[in-house]
């Protein structure tokens, strides 16, 4: 695909998730490959291939199978008509994009926060740890941070690897994401089943995470925020966080917004910790205000992502 016609794709992609959102149906690609993930764990379980070496076959097969439906559908209606395969995959790429989604999930927090049950039940549904007691400014914590987590993994890999490696870029990473999500937690089930899920997901996230920062910074310069500060808060705190990538992004975040993230987590009732990400002098007793500040950080980031995605693939094809 030339340079006009890439460009023109992506964007055409990008216009789709922005108006219309991620379509809500049961024949979701991320679902159906969650699906196909299921499927062969439990024929790899079933024959005791539950180790490491079993978990690299099945990231095999299913990251090779989503590819390999892609490429047999995108043939299929090539053969009727050449532009059938483009509106394939067009659908495919805005079914992969979630930018709005991402957006849209804080603004609902947002909307609910004068109504505190609500709004824990809503920002639950953004993030694995409890919510059913945590008070307002946990709630708006809580949220900043999972957008800001989110912004690497949910926006700036995929969107990168469509611009710079095209459809099959963005199918293999959200391929990946997807197993990372399936089988990627150190349980004693997947300890080592899902060491290459894991693995292959931190593979993926590793630039766009450390790049986030800059595009964080720059959003912040635009907005009259706290550059400076995104740099060194990245800097300073991102190994707070277990992954080797979603503190990068959350630390810049807490930076330009100069406020204190995290603080008391609980999981199934377990205090996991307690600890503030951010200087003692900034605030953490977060409200409203200081939510609607994220999201809008948050756009102006995916706006600069967007920018800078264009510039990726204008450099690729040169």
């Amino acid at each position: 695909m030339e340079l006009t016609g890439q460009l023109a794709f992506i964007l055409a992609a990008c216009l789709l998730d922005a108006m219309f959102g991620d379509p809500v149906y049961r024949l979701h690609p991320i679902r159906l490959i969650g699906d196909w993930s299921l499927f062969w764990e439990r024929r790899l379980f079933a024959i005791d291939w539950s180790g490491r070496g079993g978990g690299m076959l099945h990231w095999l097969l299913v990251v090779g199978g989503v590819l390999l439906v892609w490429l047999v559908v995108r043939a299929g209606f090539g053969l009727v008509h050449a532009w059938l395969a483009t509106l394939w995959d067009l659908f495919i790429a805005y079914s992969l994009l979630c930018m709005r989604d991402l957006l849209a999930h804080g603004q609902r927090v947002l909307d609910a926060l004068d109504d505190l049950p609500s709004a824990r039940q809503r920002a639950g549904m953004l993030m694995a740890r409890d919510t059913d007691q945590l008070q307002r400014d946990g709630v708006v914590r809580a949220t900043i941070e999972s957008l800001s987590e989110s912004l690497t993994d949910g926006v700036l890999t995929p969107l990168w690897a469509l611009c710079l490696f095209g459809l099959p870029g963005l199918i293999l990473v959200k391929a990946v994401s997807s197993l990372d999500s399936m089988v990627g937690y150190k349980s004693a089930r997947y300890a080592r089943f899902g060491w290459a899920a894991a693995r292959s997901d931190d593979l993926v996230h590793w630039i766009p995470a450390r790049l986030s920062v800059p595009l964080i910074a720059l959003a912040a310069a635009v907005l009259k925020l706290h550059p400076r500060l995104a740099i060194r808060a990245a800097w300073d705190y991102h190994a707070m966080l277990p992954s080797p990538n979603s503190g990068w992004s959350e630390a810049a975040c807490a930076g330009a917004l100069r406020v204190r993230l995290i603080g008391p987590i609980h999981q199934r009732g377990v205090l996991i910790t307690e600890r503030f990400m951010g200087e003692p002098d900034w605030p953490a007793d977060l409200d409203a205000g200081h939510l609607k500040q994220a999201l809008t950080l948050i756009l102006v980031c995916c706006l600069l992502a967007l920018v800078a995605g264009c510039l990726f693939a204008a450099i690729a094809a040169r």
